[in-house]
């Protein structure tokens, strides 16, 4: 079944944004809500969204989705994340940064820190604090992961396993209701959870799309972070477990 130019704009929406909703959408498209509802279990029966109550989000699975839609998803809003996260990491830090294109949104707010020493496992980062000169750069070893410029493994693990960092600065692809951070990636989760273990603060940068979905492993929990770095307020319960495990919330605008 091809799209309609409507279905093609109703799944860019949905990119940009996380999920979308029918009021939402038959307003913008000058429509009646009877056809974004028909339009959105069109594209729920093509496996392009997931129907939820009052719209759609964009479909969980085993996999992620491809690294540019990621890059180019709630794009502005990971600016803004990465300013704030950048603000509270000083000069003369020590850190490590993590696969992720938030991550790598935080590295272009740190062209202008000065004395840093970053080590990451994330080749798109060292490429990107190049253009700082006083960046010194560590490149964890390990296998590379073709699609977004990771490296992971066994390797990857023992070269983190030689640090002990100021920050962490990590991602996730989903953040589920108790506050679990998770990930598609196995290989990636052990070395998240490595680099968590050897940063004295972890620094969670994610944006409110990552609420919306889900992943199957585990990586760690919003206990073992010091600061989350988000663009939109927590549900009640969670919010009210951050304050209790003192992890401290930063809203992002």
């Amino acid at each position: 079944m091809s799209l309609s130019f409507r279905q093609s704009d109703i799944l860019e929406v949905a990119r940009q944004d996380g999920r979308v909703m029918v009021e939402e959408l038959a307003q913008r498209f000058d429509v009646t809500v009877q056809t974004i509802r028909r339009d959105l279990s069109e594209l729920a029966d093509m496996g392009k969204l997931d129907r939820v109550h009052g719209g759609a989000v964009l479909r969980s699975g085993v996999s992620n989705i491809g690294y540019e839609d990621r890059r180019a998803l709630n794009a502005d809003t990971k600016v803004q994340i990465a300013k704030t996260c950048a603000q509270d990491i000083p000069d003369g830090a020590s850190l490590f940064m993590s696969i992720g294109t938030s991550t790598e949104a935080v590295a272009r707010q740190l062209l202008n820190h000065k004395d840093l020493m970053v080590v990451t496992n994330n080749m798109n980062v060292a490429n990107i604090l190049v253009e700082n000169p006083n960046c010194q750069i560590v490149v964890a070893g390990g296998v590379l992961r073709r699609s977004d410029g990771g490296l992971v493994g066994d390797l990857t693990i023992s070269t983190i396993e030689q640090f002990k960092f100021d920050y962490a600065v990590i991602g996730c692809s989903a953040l589920d209701a108790a506050g679990d951070l998770l990930d598609f990636d196995f290989q990636e989760v052990k070395v998240s959870q490595t680099i968590i273990a050897q940063a004295r603060q972890s620094l969670l940068v994610a944006d409110h799309s990552k609420f919306q979905r889900t992943a199957p492993a585990r990586i760690a929990s919003l206990t073992d972070v010091d600061v989350f770095y988000t663009d939109q307020p927590l549900a009640e319960d969670l919010a009210k477990k951050c304050a209790k495990w003192n992890t401290k919330v930063k809203l992002c605008a």
